[in-house]
């Protein structure tokens, strides 16, 4: 048995995006117990946290250039689950590719001041940058029974406003969550001689034809040429390609890292 000093230490190291492997190898407490400790103790003995929208006052969150990210990668590869012991669960999928990535996600709940710690959880090919909160439905409205592309998806009126303030960091959030920057060749004869020209190009990817239409519309507003690309059944492709529009994502947006 271990006393709650030990639990709360042990709970403290996974607040600073810590993996269980790590947590369990420091401290020689199995992922088991450790695993356990996380869920029916750390949202317990958290301290409640004021909610911007459900207060008597609705107002914007905290960092609303943060939520206009957060939001964007929420809509491509994030859920919302509720907690067992009350309260919910918010995660977002980072490929382990991008470490980068997982730690501007991190960064941004953290800016947002809706919940109190951050946790790392380690997945095959992939980090859930997972955090708990009483209030995420009131901040993700979004969130519903079953998956995002198989009901209506639509921003309220104050999500607009952010999304209209800060249209970049939303962006930036869709194409690090379900977008990519690629770089395509091909070649052409000049003076006799064939040769390659390489030219970027952004895709960003969804199967929600509403989530992917919030994004075009976005990049209508900012200026950002685009067009549909081939699709398969399951999802459909949104191609940013003309010199122009490239430089402007490479400007506000860049690849994931």
């Amino acid at each position: 048995m271990y006393d709650i000093a030990t639990r709360k230490h042990a709970l403290a190291l996974l607040g600073q995006g810590r993996s269980l492997n790590s947590v369990s190898r420091e401290t020689g407490i199995s992922r088991s117990a450790i695993r356990e400790w996380r869920t029916r103790i750390e949202p317990l003995s958290r301290p409640a946290t004021e909610c911007a929208r459900c207060a008597s006052a609705p107002r914007p969150p905290a960092d609303p250039a943060a939520y206009a990210y957060l939001l964007g990668l929420y809509l491509g590869d994030g859920c919302i689950s509720p907690h067992p012991h009350g309260g919910y669960v918010l995660r977002i999928a980072c490929a382990d590719a991008w470490p980068g990535l997982i730690d501007a996600c991190r960064a941004a709940i953290l800016r947002m001041k809706a919940a109190n710690s951050v946790c790392l959880v380690g997945k095959q090919g992939c980090v859930m940058v997972s955090s708990y909160s009483r209030h995420w439905p009131c901040l993700f409205p979004q969130h519903g029974p079953g998956k995002k592309h198989e009901r209506a998806i639509a921003l309220e009126a104050w999500q607009r406003e952010i999304v209209d303030a800060h249209p970049w960091e939303f962006l930036r959030g869709l194409f690090h969550s379900d977008g990519c920057r690629i770089t395509n060749w091909a070649t052409r004869v000049v003076g006799g001689v064939r040769r390659r020209y390489e030219y970027p190009r952004y895709f960003f990817t969804n199967a929600s034809a509403d989530i992917l239409r919030i994004c075009t519309d976005t990049l209508d507003a900012v200026g950002v040429a685009w067009k549909q690309a081939r699709h398969s059944r399951r999802a459909q492709n949104v191609s940013v390609a003309r010199r122009t529009s490239v430089a402007l994502m490479d400007a506000h947006v860049g690849p994931k890292y």
